[in-house]
């Protein structure tokens, strides 16, 4: 048996898990706050109490070539545990510490048996909805000041 095939639930749930904080990293504070209240969230205890902090960031040029430094953006992180043993750690570009520490609550959430399904219909489908929405308008707006230049090929003479 290939370790492809033995990792599979393993690579599922992980890959659910990244698609949700990439969702709730461009959500915004309030409107993931409004979704886990719905829910009442079980109690929890915070590992590491939400902090900012810098991150570096990386480049290359043309996609392959030596990385350079680019420069530093803030991040705030949190983590946190449940009562039932789950941990969850939730990372946002940004200074806002109440939305690492929602998402690591999110996060927590996502992995518990009693939880799992309720978040993700609950918060993370419609938090999804909205980013999608958002992010086409945005094209909208981008595409209605679209300029497309042509040229005009002369004939020979």
């Amino acid at each position: 048996m290939h370790a492809e095939t033995q990792n599979s639930p393993e690579q599922a749930a992980t890959a659910r898990r990244r698609a949700a904080m990439a969702v709730l990293a461009a959500s915004e504070t309030a409107a993931i706050g409004a979704r886990l209240d719905t829910l009442a969230p079980p109690a929890f205890t915070l590992l590491r109490e939400p902090e900012q902090g810098l991150v570096m960031l990386r480049g290359r040029i043309g996609g392959d070539g030596s990385a350079f430094n680019v420069g530093e953006a803030t991040v705030s992180r949190a983590a946190v545990r449940l009562a039932s043993g789950e941990v969850g750690f939730g990372y946002t570009l940004g200074r806002d510490r109440t939305k690492a520490k929602l998402i690591a609550l999110c996060d927590a959430l996502l992995q518990s048996a009693d939880y799992s399904a309720a978040v993700e219909t609950e918060v993370i489908a419609p938090l999804q909805t909205e980013v999608e929405a958002a992010r086409a308008e945005k094209a909208a707006r981008t595409a209605a000041t679209k300029v497309d230049f042509y040229t005009l090929v002369r004939g020979e003479g």
